[in-house]
């Protein structure tokens, strides 16, 4: 789903709030939660799950075109973990369903 599927799947479920005003809001929570990621802080949003930034420390590496060996300098990477309801979502067994044939 991308940001403006978002937008438009909430306009639909909140037909009294104006399109334009979700945008803000769904921004602004992106926004927020970004700077709160570059500023070295953690975003937990309960029941969906945390994000938190990890140091990658600086390795060697191989360029898989040529085989040589390159630096790869320290940097950060974002990392995820799903909260426990989420998981569960995920993680349930679909329902099924029977149909019996009358005849």
């Amino acid at each position: 789903m991308t940001k403006s599927e978002l937008v438009l799947r909430l306009s639909k479920k909140y037909p009294h709030l104006y399109q334009r005003d979700i945008e803000t809001l769904v921004s602004t929570i992106f926004d927020d939660i970004s700077e709160t990621l570059v500023e070295g802080g953690r975003v937990e949003l309960r029941g969906f799950g945390a994000f938190s930034i990890r140091k990658r420390e600086a390795r060697k590496a191989r360029n898989p075109k040529n085989g040589q060996e390159v630096r790869i300098g320290e940097r950060f990477a974002i990392y995820f973990r799903t909260g426990k309801e989420l998981r569960e979502r995920i993680n349930k067994p679909p329902v099924m369903t029977t149909h019996t044939q009358h005849g």
